[in-house]
């Protein structure tokens, strides 16, 4: 009994603005089993699949993967085909068993990447600056640049900032370049506005003071009879 794959991995590459349906084959050849019966599994972490069960095509994959021979070929293959395949093969009672496993890696390069940037930060303050592209596989890495040099992105720091992302595949690719500017805190504005607020609050204080000194509540409290002239 022997099972054997051609190759233990496999890869695929995809240039750039290239369509992925391009097909993708897993060969899975076998010896001693008197009556085989052939599964594959799929998994990639914690994601698990099965796309062939006894000599045919699950319906999940059966619109565009086909069985022949022990093999499984992708018409279109994705970016989430990459991962683990397990090639199984068993006699009709499961007497006789062997299995192997095979890789599938598509490697698409990555896209021009979106960067957020704030227009403005305090020094001092924390700016979060993000970069992102949704093509990379496997995912891109990143780099930052300030200036058109590289340099670790500081919130205190005034500059163009782009971002760059790369994963190995072709040539790495840059974002869109974003000015921020890093602004002192207005201490003057602060202290001024505390002072406004410290003389509205003294003349509301010295109001309430003065009314109740010239008796204005009490009186408000008194009430006063009057009688109209002839009334007894």
């Amino acid at each position: 009994m022997v099972v054997s794959a051609g190759g233990g991995s496999m890869k695929e590459l995809f240039p750039r603005n290239q369509n992925l349906e391009t097909t993708a084959k897993l060969s899975c050849s076998y010896s001693g089993f008197s009556s085989p019966r052939v599964e594959w599994k799929f998994t990639h972490g914690d994601i698990r699949g099965l796309v062939c069960y006894n000599n045919k095509i699950t319906a999940s994959y059966e619109n565009r993967v086909s069985f022949l021979n022990g093999g499984i070929t992708f018409q279109s293959v994705t970016r989430k085909d990459t991962g683990m395949y397990t090639c199984m093969v068993s006699d009709e009672g499961g007497n006789t068993y062997g299995e192997v496993t095979v890789q599938l890696i598509v490697l698409v390069p990555p896209s021009k990447p979106t960067i957020n940037v704030p227009s403005s930060v305090t020094i001092g303050t924390r700016a979060v600056l993000t970069c992102s592209e949704k093509d990379g596989s496997p995912p891109s890495e990143y780099k930052w640049f300030k200036d058109g040099t590289f340099d670790p992105v500081s919130a205190s720091d005034t500059g163009d900032f782009t971002c760059e992302a790369q994963n190995g595949y072709e040539s790495p690719m840059r974002s869109d370049t974003v000015h921020m500017d890093a602004v002192e805190l207005n201490v003057g504005g602060i202290v001024a506005a505390v002072l406004v607020t410290l003389i509205l609050l003294g003349a509301l204080i010295f109001g309430i003071w003065f009314s109740y000194s010239r008796g204005y509540f009490d009186r408000a409290k008194k009430g006063y009879v009057s009688c109209c002239p002839g009334a007894l």
